[in-house]
């Protein structure tokens, strides 16, 4: 065996990998060592993988295939490319530390965004976002007024859930109050779209992208809020070009009620003393975010008992469940009337979300550890400079899922100043804007809000938010 590897294998491997010679080198020679496969058939078969399988990813809304799919295929694939590489250069350890390195970053935001998930299923559960929405459809705004607080609301919700829950949530009142208004329709997504995705820029818990760059720790908690008024400004630039085109019709107002359930006052109160415990964890003892959610989560996880229990005392009167049967625990049963369950909430996770999030993170790690990111970097950060590279990471974004985007530049963690990595954590996040398919918050409307808000109902209005893009930027170069 050895002396086939000797005679053909290794001949063969200059021709298959092609490496160049090891462009980074620490103390521990099996986890620092990277060799460049960028030219080689084995990097570019690596490439076409990742390349063909966003393809799918973009494809979504007209495959019906969930996006998590190719992606952990495609990841599976590229990190057996990178192991054949790395051992045919005779670094045998290397695949498997790095991979173990890109597990572990995922391993910490996906165990954040689980806790972060399953708070606002909670809070959903127990009819906080309901109750909100039949307040603002019974209250009888005019539309103007309507186009204004849904827009305000989606911007400062966003910050601490995610901005997809906060857009459907705030579409939901828009389509119930503009009834057959088309066109209110969809000047109300498109801003919702816009305040969502502003708002979520200059919080760590926003968005996925702010979470990565604060776990990272180039920017610290407090830092995110120097993007307030770049975030606010690329909001309200083109709400008010819309504004101008917003009816001025006062709609019917809707009888909708809704009490929030026992216990929902509590889970609200528990989730931001959660984010100030994660934050002082974070700040003064140094201890990764994650930790801190998870310990809210157990909190919350104990408070779901007590209301469990509550629910079981007042439903067993009623008939509907003989309390003496059920196990409060494990919940075995399935009575008519169920009470709460903490874990139906962890159930309602994002799952697809976050087992795309495993392949992107497992995809972009493993094109970087064939070179691939080292070579990106040196195009764009060395090349156009920060500034223009970080505005095209925005530009990305609006076409490419900005979680690919952040974590390759992450990945490349190229020398920039603190004011620029918070411009490509704006330029990330509100880039998505542009386009009705460039983020989570657009292509859930357009399934809301089918037959309304569109694909080229959202592009009409594109130069609009490409003034707000352009002013958000001018305000933070300005500001910060």
């Amino acid at each position: 065996m050895s002396r086939f590897v000797r005679y053909f294998a290794a001949p063969l491997s200059l021709l298959l990998f092609h490496a160049a010679p090891v462009f980074a080198m620490g103390n521990d020679t099996n986890t620092t060592i990277r060799l460049d496969f960028t030219t080689s058939i084995i990097g570019l078969v690596a490439l076409s993988a990742f390349v063909a399988a966003y393809g799918f990813v973009i494809s979504e809304e007209f495959l019906d295939l969930r996006k998590s799919k190719p992606v952990m295929i495609a990841a599976g694939l590229i990190w057996v490319l990178v192991a054949i590489a790395y051992d045919s250069a005779g670094y045998t350890a290397v695949a498997s530390e790095a991979v173990k390195h890109n597990l572990l970053e995922y391993a910490e935001l996906m165990l954040f965004l689980l806790s972060a998930m399953t708070f606002i299923n909670t809070m959903d559960e127990r009819n906080i976002f309901r109750a909100l929405r039949a307040w603002l459809v019974s209250a009888g705004f005019s539309l103007p007024t309507i186009f204004w607080i849904t827009g305000a609301l989606a911007f400062f919700i966003s910050p601490v859930a995610d901005n997809l829950t906060t857009a459907l949530l705030m579409s939901a009142v828009v389509i119930a109050v503009a009834g057959k208004n088309s066109k209110f329709i969809v000047l109300g997504c498109i801003n919702i779209v816009i305040a969502a995705n502003a708002g979520g820029a200059f919080s760590p818990f926003g968005d996925i992208t702010t979470l990565m760059v604060w776990q990272k720790g180039v920017v610290h908690f407090e830092q995110f809020f120097k993007l307030f008024l770049p975030s606010v400004t690329n909001w309200l630039v083109p709400a008010f070009f819309m504004y101008l085109a917003v009816e001025k019709g006062q709609p019917e107002p809707l009888r909708e009620k809704t009490s929030i359930k026992f216990g929902g006052y509590m889970v609200v109160i528990l989730f931001f003393c959660t984010i100030i415990l994660t934050v002082l964890m974070h700040n003064f003892l140094h201890l990764p975010p994650f930790l801190g959610m998870m310990t809210g989560l157990g909190l919350l996880k104990v408070l779901g008992y007590f209301i469990r229990r509550n629910e079981v005392e007042r439903s067993s009167s009623d008939g509907s469940f003989d309390i003496s049967s059920l196990n409060l625990e494990e919940g075995k049963l399935k009575p008519a009337k169920k009470p709460f369950d903490i874990f139906i909430s962890m159930k309602r996770a994002e799952w697809d979300t976050l087992m795309f999030f495993y392949g992107v993170v497992l995809c972009v790690g493993g094109l970087g550890t064939l070179g691939y990111l080292s070579e990106l970097s040196h195009l764009m950060y060395e090349g156009l400079g920060p500034t223009w590279a970080n505005i095209l990471v925005g530009l990305l974004s609006s076409i490419i899922d900005n979680i690919p985007v952040m974590f390759a530049v992450l990945s490349m963690d190229p020398a920039m100043s603190l004011q620029q990595w918070l411009l490509v954590t704006m330029t990330a996040g509100v880039g998505g804007s542009l386009l009705s398919i460039g983020s989570a918050a657009g292509v859930a409307l357009m399934g809301q809000a089918r037959g309304h808000y569109t694909f080229f109902a959202h592009l009409k209005w594109s130069w609009a938010i490409a003034l707000g893009y352009a002013a958000s930027i001018a305000v933070h170069l300005w500001l910060n």
